[in-house]
């Protein structure tokens, strides 16, 4: 699940090693985030045939019953879809559709489908994060693998390369600080369903820690969880911490059996992660949370494409059973609309490995949050479907996915599903800035008890 690439610490926020840093944009260009681009830098503008809309602020709305840590309900729960894509007509949308949603349609042309909803462009953030996005669109850089020179909002509004995109991606706005409860499930390809892991998280996020600026050293992502579960795992903790300079990252695990912590070795890139019992590799985690030096880079642009978006009623069963089917997430109650992304494809650099030498990522415009992803082994073959549903949260604001991320493994039948939180009781809760020393390995072994 997402958490465990960020408390790894390893697979951090990098890009393509250069010569020269990137440079920013100039004032002039920066100043279209006030006109023709919103202030984290979509178009403002909708599409000509109107089913995109314009974007008028997001949405801020305070959700009707909502409390601070409880179920946020679906804003558009009265909506009926305006048309569903299934293998039998999935030719007629093949252009809006990802080659790995294709291959979902025709996998499972019994129980997969795209239920199509109306646009809502709900992305918002707080004022404060909209001034420092357009202060970081005149001064932040990509110096080799360091994002610089940014702060409290979007590093590159207005992207020239696509390590800029999945830069955007990873220091997307999901707020400052928050504690949530989590649970993944791994799915066979027989159709069972195994609980992996499930517990409660600490979040927090040094770089969006608003009037703090003066005290940010890097350290954008810090995070603790303690597993309550399956039975075998319980009681484990880890504790990381995320620097925008890969050096500086560590993280820690605490293991009841040997009732000490440890300092994790390598947690990156294509290593497996035991939250999703090895079939997911850590930089899957979020559909994207890797290192980007491994790759090289390419951005093919901007379209129109049916995404997962708004998925408040994913939230809305009280059984984590009501939403997984044997194969796949339950349509019912996927929520999906036509939204522009940009699309990055990352092609393997001569002299490196990876199990997955090509992927493709789709970025939605309006949030940065990367909706989207395929895979190819090295064969050629098209090898896995990685997706997050983003959630309006109008208490923020903000539209992310709260840890719901999963991928499907196209060859072997696998799939993982997290944030599956339908049956906890805590969802995300925004809380005060805990102290620094709380995301400490000596904190958390002071805590640890099974």
């Amino acid at each position: 699940m997402k958490h465990y690439l960020h408390i790894a610490g390893a697979c951090l926020l990098s890009s393509v090693a250069l010569s020269a840093a990137h440079a920013a944009v100039s004032a002039e260009e920066a100043a279209k985030l006030k006109t023709e681009l919103t202030p984290l830098g979509a178009e403002r503008a909708g599409n000509k045939e109107g089913t995109i809309p314009a974007w008028s602020g997001g949405y801020t709305t305070p959700i009707a019953g909502f409390q601070n840590g409880g179920r946020r309900g679906d804003p558009f729960a009265g909506e009926k879809p305006l048309y569903s894509v299934t293998a039998a007509n999935m030719a007629e949308h093949a252009s809006k559709l990802t080659e790995g949603t294709q291959a979902l349609l025709k996998k499972y042309p019994q129980t997969f489908r795209v239920d199509v909803y109306k646009t809502h462009r709900t992305a918002a953030a707080p004022q404060w994060v909209y001034d420092y996005t357009a202060k970081n669109a005149v001064q932040a850089k990509l110096d080799g693998e360091k994002v610089t020179g940014a702060y409290g909002g979007i590093p590159f509004p207005i992207p020239k390369t696509g390590e800029e995109i999945m830069a955007n991606h990873e220091l997307h706005w999901r707020g400052e600080a928050w504690q949530a409860d989590f649970r993944g499930y791994l799915g066979t390809a027989n159709g069972q369903r195994v609980l992996s892991v499930e517990g409660r998280g600490d979040f927090q996020m040094p770089y969006y820690a608003q009037g703090q600026h003066d005290k940010f050293t890097g350290e954008y992502w810090t995070i603790r969880l303690v597993n309550s579960g399956p039975p075998v795992r319980a009681g484990e903790a880890i504790t990381g911490r995320s620097h925008l300079d890969q050096d500086k990252s560590a993280s820690w695990v605490y293991l009841t059996g040997q009732r000490r912590v440890r300092k994790l070795p390598n947690a990156c890139c294509d290593t497996p992660t035991p939250a999703t019992a090895g079939v997911a590799s850590f930089d899957e985690i979020d559909v994207f949370a890797g290192r980007n030096d491994r790759f090289d880079w390419k951005v093919v642009g901007k379209q129109e494409m049916l995404i997962p978006y708004n998925s408040n009623r994913l939230h809305t069963p009280t059984k984590d059973s009501d939403v997984l089917l044997a194969n796949h997430l339950n349509p019912d109650h996927v929520r999906w609309e036509l939204h522009r992304v940009w699309v990055v494809e990352a092609t393997l650099k001569p002299g490196q490995r990876h199990q997955a030498p090509k992927s493709r990522y789709y970025v939605d415009e309006d949030t940065w949050v990367a909706v989207l992803g395929d895979r190819w082994d090295a064969k050629g073959q098209l090898w896995k479907t990685i997706w997050s549903h983003p959630v309006v949260m109008p208490d923020l604001p903000a539209t992310t996915p709260q840890q719901q991320w999963g991928f499907n493994d196209l060859i072997s039948g696998a799939w993982y599903a997290s944030g599956v939180v339908n049956e906890r009781n805590q969802h995300y809760k925004i809380v005060p800035r805990r102290p620094d020393s709380f995301f400490s390995p000596d904190a958390m072994a002071g805590e640890g008890v099974r």
